[in-house]
């Protein structure tokens, strides 16, 4: 998906100056840095003798995520904690490499971006197979799941119904008639405007620039038909709950996102992993709506109650 602030900011560089990074760690929410190293026992899932450390962005996907990634490993044994909304890449993947975090959860085609922003890869397994190859030293992924967290042309039953919209190849034939509303990059990222216009021929009649990243002020916009298409990323609780409709994207505008584990490889072990990939084994697109209704929606769940939840349902806990 493109990844905009949400308020993560998923997609940036992957090398950030020192001071940046304590700016950054200093400014996370708390009043205390979620990176701090604690003293902790030992752990047989870590190469280093201590517990595994693991980390999540700032939004609630991940956090729920990383709850999950750590709850299974103490399930099997493993001793991890979580270190929850460290913030964007620009922070976490220099978390990972100085052994303040030893995994976190990602996906895979912005991942992929991050480190080859000149990629054009779309197919699941060809990202999977760039990242093995390009991921900076010490860094790998493991087995990814079948979830997927990705950008989205989404309308309201109403506008599908009214210009028969199925997929983003029935919108192109109406876009003039249209306005999109999206985070303001969307207009010259790749995979925005100008992948729709290339892919496509997709022209919309306006443009609106709406900063909350596919969240409750886009929703509120289209159900009001303020706008009458917006970018809404796929796992969004909204979408189910307004009985909104995504567009197929056949020509794969954005590419797979499937969510990953990203490890430190000097610092997880062959037992740690088998218990990540048995996660991602079991985790489905459904599961990450469910887990974010959860935890954003009425239930308003924390992360970890949630986490712990679902591994019960799947018999990981």
């Amino acid at each position: 998906m493109i990844q905009y602030p949400r308020p993560n900011g998923r997609r940036k560089a992957l090398a950030v100056l020192a001071g940046s990074l304590a700016l950054a760690l200093a400014g996370c929410s708390g009043g205390g840095d979620p990176l701090e190293n604690e003293s902790t026992p030992a752990a047989s899932g870590s190469s280093t003798g201590q517990a595994l450390v693991v980390g999540s962005a700032d939004f609630p996907e991940s956090s729920t995520i990383a709850e999950i990634y750590a709850g299974a490993l103490n399930a099997a044994g493993i001793e991890a904690e979580t270190r929850l909304g460290i913030g964007s890449r620009e922070v976490y993947i220099p978390a990972l490499q100085d052994g303040s975090i030893d995994l976190i959860p990602e996906y895979t085609g912005a991942l992929l971006v991050n480190i080859d922003p000149e990629t054009n890869l779309v197919d699941p397994g060809e990202i999977v197979d760039s990242l093995s190859e390009n991921l900076p030293e010490n860094l790998v992924v493991l087995k990814p799941s079948d979830a997927e967290d990705k950008d989205a042309m989404v309308v309201t039953s109403a506008t599908a119904e009214k210009y028969q919209l199925e997929s983003i190849e029935d919108l192109a034939k109406v876009c003039g008639e249209l306005t999109l509303g999206a985070p303001a990059e969307f207009a010259e990222r790749t995979q925005g405007l100008p992948g729709l216009k290339d892919k496509y021929g997709c022209e919309f009649k306006e443009f609106t620039a709406i900063g909350d990243a596919g969240g409750p002020l886009t929703v509120d916009a289209l159900l009001k038909d303020d706008i009458q298409v917006a970018d809404i990323f796929t796992t969004t609780p909204a979408i189910e709950e307004n009985g909104l409709v995504v567009l197929e994207d056949p020509k794969q505008n954005w590419p797979a996102q499937q969510v990953i584990p990203l490890i430190a490889d000097d610092r997880v072990n062959d037992q740690a992993r088998e218990v990540l990939d048995e996660v991602s084994a079991q985790l489905t697109t459904e599961d990450l709506i469910a887990l974010n209704q959860a935890v954003s929606g009425d239930q308003k769940l924390d992360p970890a109650e949630a986490a712990s939840d679902w591994l019960k349902e799947k018999g990981l806990a």
